[in-house]
């Protein structure tokens, strides 16, 4: 795709994408993550009636941050970082999302997530908007220190668009709940009072909530359970293949387990390992935490990382990284559902060959829910300095995600959709309903 030339001044015309003007900011050549989302925008337009007179809402962000973070390393240098804070909508809140640091960050990914964070929002009626924000650095080269002061100089940087109600920072891609406190700390120093509502995934001594740490594992679960129901397959004796063993997919494992699924493989950056038998992640995240690295497992075999993609099974969680399920592996997948507990797993394309293959998706923007659902709860708890108990919040965050999937399973069967496509004309018809009703200022 390039762009088109201006026939009267022979300027050149903005790119295009589909039906989709691209911001200068973009290369038209290599737009990166945030093309998946703008197709899934497009797919979902014939949807939205006369709600799609405002359409163009949902494809532009709303504010986009790109700072420069400099730090002393501790050999005495100076080292520069690219930082980002992406606001895509808030129509319906204050934007929510939170913040990665990975030496492949780009400013279309932090886009895309943050779009996916508007969704995601609405899908389940919490009352936020999409947010994102995300640092170019491999965290594993740099010490404790590095990072702290990392973590303060960009939170300062960012200060200028985040606070409790107006952008809520969270843990994501390595980081956790220490740099959520960091956050929390340098922006309460700047403002002059401790605001423990400016993140959410704080340690709970800090304002942070119970639960939180499974929340978003625990939410793949439900919905994954939900869908075995309506497909009528048995819980017990499942068998789950998971991709990524962080704390997304390591949660997700262990409930899944605990409830009498059987993990046959699990894959994450250090390799994959597979049992007919079954695999305990409870003995598998102590090896982990013992070894390193995931690979030499007692009782399991050592597969390829293509090796993966087809063993046997009943669900798929993958729960990595963007575009793992792509045109070229989704005809080797031999689980009947999926439940993505990653951001942007799936490509469009592959999303339509595992649609023609009978393949179930639960969306992300359902799936991994949990984590800011549980990050809801804990800003709600902040805001009125009342904690509640870890089965309260279970509780709580069972029913919401639960009534979520079985509303957008409704809209699925109603259209003849996929949950995808159902997720998305939800929550565009909530997001655009409240643009459509606070107008335009000025």
């Amino acid at each position: 795709m390039t762009a088109t030339q201006d026939p009267q001044n022979q300027t050149p015309a903005q790119p295009q994408l589909g039906g989709h003007t691209l911001p200068s900011y973009l290369d038209p050549n290599n737009i990166g993550p945030y093309e998946i989302y703008l197709e899934q925008v497009e797919r979902v337009t014939p949807y939205l009636g006369k709600l799609a007179y405002w359409v163009e809402t949902l494809k532009r962000p709303k504010r986009i941050l790109v700072v420069d973070v400099p730090i002393h390393l501790d050999d005495g240098t100076v080292a520069h970082f690219e930082g980002y804070r992406v606001q895509h909508n808030t129509s319906r809140g204050p934007a929510k999302g939170g913040v990665r640091f990975h030496q492949d960050v780009t400013l279309s990914e932090v886009m895309a997530l943050s779009a996916w964070m508007t969704i995601k929002n609405a899908a389940v009626n919490l009352p936020y908007g999409g947010g994102k924000g995300g640092i170019r650095i491999d965290p594993r080269k740099y010490s404790t220190g590095e990072l702290e002061r990392l973590t303060r100089r960009y939170t300062t940087e960012i200060g200028l668009i985040i606070g409790p109600e107006k952008d809520i920072p969270a843990p994501d891609v390595n980081t956790n709940p220490q740099t959520m406190a960091w956050m929390m700390d340098t922006y309460s120093m700047n403002v002059g009072r401790t605001a423990t509502g400016v993140v959410t995934g704080k340690p709970v001594s800090l304002g942070g909530s119970l639960g939180r740490g499974d929340a978003t594992g625990r939410g793949v679960f439900v919905t994954g359970a939900e869908a075995l129901s309506k497909l009528g397959m048995p819980l017990g004796g499942a068998r789950i293949a998971v991709q990524g063993f962080g704390n997304v997919g390591n949660a997700a494992a262990r409930i899944f387990h605990d409830h009498g699924a059987k993990i046959v493989a699990i894959q994450d950056v250090t390799g994959t390992v597979h049992s007919e038998a079954g695999i305990n992640p409870h003995t598998a995240a102590a090896h982990l935490a013992r070894t390193g690295k995931i690979t030499g497992l007692e009782g399991t075999e050592e597969l390829t990382t293509g090796e993966f993609w087809g063993v046997d099974c009943d669900v798929l969680i993958p729960a990595a990284l963007e575009k793992q399920i792509t045109a070229e592996n989704a005809g080797r997948i031999r689980a009947k559902l999926i439940v993505e507990g990653a951001n942007g797993p799936t490509t469009p394309a592959a999303d339509d060959l595992l649609r023609e293959r009978g393949v179930t998706v639960v969306p992300d923007v359902l799936a991994n829910a949990g984590g800011v659902t549980v990050s809801y709860f804990e800003w709600v708890q902040d805001f009125s300095s009342f904690f509640w108990t870890e089965d309260e919040i279970n509780a709580r965050l069972d029913r919401i995600m639960r009534e979520a999937f079985l509303g957008l399973w409704d809209v699925k069967e109603q259209h003849g959709v996929t949950l995808r496509t159902a997720a998305y004309i939800v929550a565009c018809t909530r997001v655009l309903e409240a643009r459509a009703l606070r107008g335009l200022y000025p």
